[in-house]
């Protein structure tokens, strides 16, 4: 499909001309203003300054301009103040309940830990901070004299930030590989005798949430090397599966400081740096890991206390604080709710009913190790301003700062780089041996607590205590390729395995993602590969599992009665994509598959450590309980699309759709699914994308500089009434990806370049207005 790039419509522009206007204090671009922004097509700011300062008024102010309610939602969610303004029985937009998320936000983001962290941060990136904030602020102050968006509602809970804020929303990102996904278990978590009863249902909301980090926060990447190139330069593909909504929702923009900056891609809400991008010298992305960023830790306690714990035969009493949140009643009185929090000194005490209980002979602390990770911020921005893979690898070694991603980058010339660098708990094979499962198995690693020996190593390589010094952690530089999706690192590239890892870090005895397996069929063999060839494999929708099981599935039907000809119909006439054509069959499928997952011995060949590229597959339909298991799945699943209200001839784009409407292609990741989308139903016969393909970036170097092409998949704004809330979505919808201007030529010859410039000389007439 070729790109596109469209110039402002007539409704846009004057969307545009009016916002312009009202803005009052946005004047034209001069030398002096402390930050100059370029629109191109989609509204995608192209923002300039002469400093850090400036650069992040620009970035604060542009955000503001596409996503103000956005934000401030945000940041009302990390101060722990959601309970004050929407009551304790109000969910945030992840489900959590109010008062759960402000006690573990009040509890996380203690002053002493928001101070300590921004003091820890250099000069540049305190400037940003600082920029970011103002430049928000004074967005804030325009708009309401416009009058706030919709999405503010009464606009009482939106309020000036500050850095504070910012680094607030930082820590929360840094937790949400780890702590953040125990909120309910540490808000919860009471001596037996004192705790009241505790709702399962808010828990089985939290295991749900643990469940789908994955689904909702998995990503693609490969980066492709001089040798299967076609150009013999290098080559990235970026598909990040992040949330459409919320605080991980991502935001396109360029950041240029003449001489020092100038870098391209997609940052998360309230960064003032680029996490997957692009500059003159190189490409980068992420995707979320499987190593583990935290391990709990069984307390034994003192059979007279349940307060206190034995640490090497010694009574050791738990740590405990007072958290207070305000909460807004039914009749909009305000009271307060205080609960204490405890604390061994591992960490906090999480309480999960049936899973890590609280009794009077054990209770569970959790140590996360991205709680003491102050280097994210600068980590990205190193990244930012690398002009060699060298220099971007030299500073992830360095620093470790990136908390629980891979990092894939390629440069120029053709070198692919692939890093398993993020924080990871020094828990060797000896440490697991000697102090919890030897194996590491499961998704939890508990380790004892009772004895002080069982504490995380340290290394003085490394950038913190107790965590693992870069040099034993996977890397790995191809001229071929690398790829990652989601798996542990052995596999980046079979010609290579990475092995011999701690299993904290990377395991090569589990079968690999059917997304990574799809990805090595794609890029065997020696073919040259094209920034096309990347493009299809994201935007082919490709269902990977069918290849594997739908001829056995075919041959089951032959067999079956009328009573699941339903479902073998629609499997015959299913085209084995997840695209917007594609029918009814599609649910069936995923239906089968996830009955047939939770019995293994339905493989007709089964995983082997020794061919993971190829195994598990096949289905044993030749065996009379798999038979017996794929009828009755089909019979739920007839059932389940019926009452889901979707008729047998519907399409996926009928039923899979975006806020607004708009069909979404794309389907589950775990049939193999590059385009992964994660949906929920929404009503008779639809399901709402949540998460899933974000940011689609593809970069090829040229002997001109960096050539690339992209989309973010839900549109830069989360404004229903901002021209771009939708119109990226449907050029997804369409398999249509625009480029993406970088070079000063390419954004002002940019159908839809236009350019302000603002300066926080207005910051006191800003400031005076309500």
């Amino acid at each position: 499909m070729l790109p596109i790039s469209r110039p402002l419509t007539c409704a846009s522009l004057a969307a545009a001309l009016v916002a312009f206007s009202a803005a009052g204090q946005a004047r034209e671009a001069g030398s002096d203003d402390a930050a100059q922004i370029r629109r191109t097509s989609f509204g995608i700011p192209h923002i300039v300054a002469k400093d850090e300062r400036g650069l992040g008024y620009g970035i604060g102010y542009a955000y503001a301009e596409d996503n103000l309610c956005l934000l401030a939602n945000e940041v009302l969610t990390v101060n722990g103040q959601r309970s004050r303004y929407f009551g304790a029985e109000g969910v945030t937009l992840e489900q959590r309940a109010n008062l759960a998320s402000d006690l573990f936000f009040t509890w996380l983001n203690k002053p002493a830990a928001v101070d300590g962290f921004l003091q820890a941060q250099p000069g540049a990136v305190r400037e940003l901070l600082q920029g970011y904030a103002n430049g928000f602020n004074r967005a804030l102050a325009e708009r309401r004299r416009q009058g706030l968006p919709a999405e503010c509602g009464d606009g009482q809970w939106v309020r000036p930030i500050s850095s504070e804020d910012l680094i607030k929303l930082t820590r929360r990102l840094l937790a949400e590989g780890g702590l953040g996904q125990f909120a309910e278990a540490l808000a919860g978590a009471q001596p037996p005798k004192q705790a009241a009863q505790q709702a399962a249902q808010s828990f089985d909301v939290a295991m749900a949430q643990q469940q789908r980090f994955a689904f909702e926060r998995g990503s693609n990447a490969v980066a492709v090397g001089a040798e299967r190139s076609a150009n013999g330069r290098g080559l990235l593909l970026a598909n990040p599966h992040f949330p459409w909504v919320g605080g991980m929702r991502f935001y396109q923009m360029q950041l240029t400081i003449p001489g020092k900056l100038d870098v391209m891609g997609a940052a998360l809400p309230g960064l003032p740096v680029v996490n997957i991008g692009f500059n003159r010298h190189l490409a980068w992305t992420h995707t979320v890991d499987t190593s583990k960023h935290f391990t709990l830790y069984r307390l034994q306690l003192d059979p007279k206390d349940p307060t206190h714990y034995l640490q090497d035969g010694k009574s050791v009493p738990m740590a405990q604080e007072t958290i207070s949140v305000t909460v807004k009643a039914a009749d909009g009185t305000l009271h307060q709710v205080d609960r204490q929090v405890y604390s061994s000194n591992f960490g906090p005490i999480v309480q999960w009913p049936g899973r890590l209980d609280w009794d009077t002979q054990a209770a569970f602390s959790l140590r996360d190790a991205n709680l003491d990770n102050t280097r994210v911020l600068q980590q990205w921005y190193r990244i930012n301003r690398a002009d060699s893979l060298g220099e971007l690898r030299g500073s992830i070694e360095q620093l470790q700062g990136i908390p629980w991603v891979n990092t894939l980058a390629v440069d120029a010339q053709g070198t692919a780089l692939y890093l398993n660098q993020s924080v990871v708990p020094y828990v060797d094979q000896q440490l697991l041996s000697e102090c919890g499962d030897p194996a590491g198995q499961g998704p939890l690693v508990v380790l004892d607590g009772a004895r002080s020996a069982c504490r995380w190593k340290v290394d003085a390589q490394a950038a913190q205590p107790g965590i693992f010094p870069a040099a034993m952690l996977p890397s790995l530089e191809r001229s071929d390729y690398v790829q990652n999706s989601n798996d542990p690192a052995w596999m980046t590239n079979p010609a290579q395995p990475m092995m011999g890892f701690s299993p904290l870090i990377s395991r090569s005895d589990q079968p690999l993602g059917m997304r990574g397996r799809f990805a090595l069929q794609r890029l065997q063999g020696n073919t040259k590969l094209s920034v096309d060839d990347l493009q299809r494999m994201v935007l082919d929708d490709q269902v990977y599992l069918a290849d594997l099981v739908l001829p056995d599935l075919l041959q089951w039907c032959k067999g079956e009665g009328q009573d699941v000809q339903g479902v073998c119909s629609s499997l015959a006439d299913w085209n084995g994509k997840a695209d917007l054509d594609s029918g009814v069959g599609l649910m069936h499928f995923q239906n089968l598959f996830e009955a047939l997952a939770s019995d293994p011995q339905s493989w007709r060949v089964p995983f082997d450590p020794a061919d993971p590229q190829h195994t598990p597959r096949g289905l044993a339909v030749e065996q009379a309980s798999v038979r017996k298991l794929l009828h009755d799945a089909a019979l739920a699943s007839m059932q389940q699309v019926a009452k889901a209200g979707v008729a047998p001839g519907r399409r996926w784009g009928q039923i899979q759709q975006a806020a607004d409407g708009t069909p979404v292609p794309g389907g589950p990741q775990q049939l193999g699914v590059y385009n992964a989308m994660f949906s929920v139903p929404n009503g008779p016969g639809k399901r709402l994308v949540v998460s899933g393909t974000s940011y689609l970036q593809l970069v090829s170097f040229t002997e001109q500089g960096p050539q690339a092409r992209g989309l973010l998949a839900f549109s830069q704004s989360s404004e229903a009434g901002s021209a771009h809330f939708s119109d990226q979505t449907k050029a997804f919808a369409a398999k249509q990806l625009a480029p993406l201007p970088f070079t000063e030529a390419q954004i002002k010859a940019d159908p839809g370049y236009r350019q302000y410039a603002i300066s926080e000389r207005d910051k006191a007439a800003v400031a005076s207005q309500p």
